[in-house]
């Protein structure tokens, strides 16, 4: 566990109109930074995930970050972009630089704004994470692209509409206790479950309530090498983790195996040495309830075609065998894309910290980060273990 994070930060997701992605961002690491303790001359390196793709009118944003204080002038920073995977991408990349001895501090910020972008312009953006060669044209965006997965998920294994509503049930709930989240209410399995003047079909078989939401936020976090982090107040560090990309066209791949996904969480527990049973708790990419569905089987929760028993069965809620998504995942906490995966990490080390208040796992020791870009194209693992 040679990397660690010693301090973090999160505004509530949401919208955000009075704000920007360079107020945002200058909020977060002020904050991540005194919750470390750590004065911003002592950062060695700035990784900014911020994806963009048409959101802000400001692009080149690594930069900004030197905006929260004067003494971060001159220090090494860049912006990274994974698609909906972007946020790790960023995590990643800093551990990595500590990692190699090329840094002992590493400031890493996920940001985004999206409502302020007009609705049809939305889903165009987001598009621009699929193939366009061949998917470009599929009605409902990329909501129209996991519409199709759902379908076809439907065909082969039958009709799962009560797993998803299960799904979004449980996130909903969970979400409903977690201030940072943009949706903080229980909306209950029969109002996800049945299609409505508030609940429409959206693609396929999806409706709203699986579709998660459209957001503003930022987060940030601070990493140091393991010697730094023992002397600190607080050390989550990086027992495992793991990034898999996958080819971008659907068309190559089965896409109802997430192989990539499956692959990245093998990697990440072999290298923790650790089996999927003896985390306490999972933080997962639900963009869409039909892809926590897929997931449960992609990291080998239950076998193909039967994630549905993991929820029915009460696997995932917060008293279950292995609760997902206690935050409220992205269904209810929302998914500013640039900040979803820092945010993942920070919601992770909260509930190991023993900081999460009334979203706590119960003796949380280890938790496990999927963060997904594209339609299980980017597949980023992280397993987090206290230090102290």
């Amino acid at each position: 566990m040679a990397t660690a994070i010693v301090g973090w930060s999160h505004l509530p997701f949401g919208k955000h109109g009075d704000e920007t992605v360079e107020s945002m961002i200058v909020k977060v690491t002020n904050a991540a930074l005194e919750d470390a303790g750590i004065a911003a001359e002592d950062v060695d390196e700035i990784v900014l995930g911020h994806f963009n793709g048409g959101f802000s009118a400001q692009d080149f944003t690594a930069s900004l970050v030197l905006q929260a204080n004067p003494d971060l002038r001159f220090k090494p920073a860049t912006r990274v972009e994974n698609a909906c995977a972007t946020g790790s991408a960023a995590v990643h990349q800093g551990v990595r630089a500590i990692e190699a001895g090329d840094a002992s501090v590493v400031l890493v910020v996920g940001v985004e704004q999206m409502t302020t972008t007009p609705g049809p312009e939305i889903g165009k953006n987001l598009l621009k994470a699929s193939y366009l060669a061949e998917e470009g044209d599929i009605p409902a965006g990329f909501a129209g692209v996991f519409g199709q997965i759902a379908e076809s998920y439907f065909q082969k294994y039958g009709d799962q509409s009560d797993a998803l509503a299960h799904i979004a049930a449980k996130n909903h709930k969970n979400g409903a206790a977690n201030p940072l989240a943009q949706m903080r209410k229980d909306l209950g399995f029969d109002f996800c479950r049945n299609e409505g003047e508030k609940n429409p079909f959206v693609a396929g078989p999806l409706k709203r309530t699986d579709c998660s939401l459209v957001s503003d936020g930022a987060a940030a976090l601070v990493l140091t090498d393991a010697t730094i982090a023992l002397g600190m107040k607080k050390a989550i560090a990086f027992r495992g983790m793991a990034h898999v990309q996958d080819f971008l066209p659907m068309s190559k791949r089965d896409i109802l195996k997430f192989e990539g996904c499956s692959r990245a969480w093998g990697q990440a527990l072999g290298d923790s040495g650790l089996a999927l049973e003896d985390l306490s708790f999972v933080e997962t990419h639900d963009c869409f309830t039909i892809a926590e569905l897929i997931e449960y089987e992609a990291m080998g929760l239950t076998g193909e075609g039967d994630g549905a028993r993991a929820i029915l069965e009460g696997w995932t809620h917060p008293d279950g065998k292995l609760p997902v998504n206690p935050s409220g995942g992205l269904k209810a906490k929302g998914h500013p894309v640039g900040a979803t995966g820092v945010s993942m990490h920070v919601l992770t080390a909260m509930q190991l910290a023993g900081e999460a208040g009334d979203i706590q796992v119960k003796n949380a020791e280890l938790g496990g980060i999927f963060n997904m870009g594209g339609a299980a194209v980017a597949n980023y693992v992280s397993i987090l273990q206290a230090m102290k």
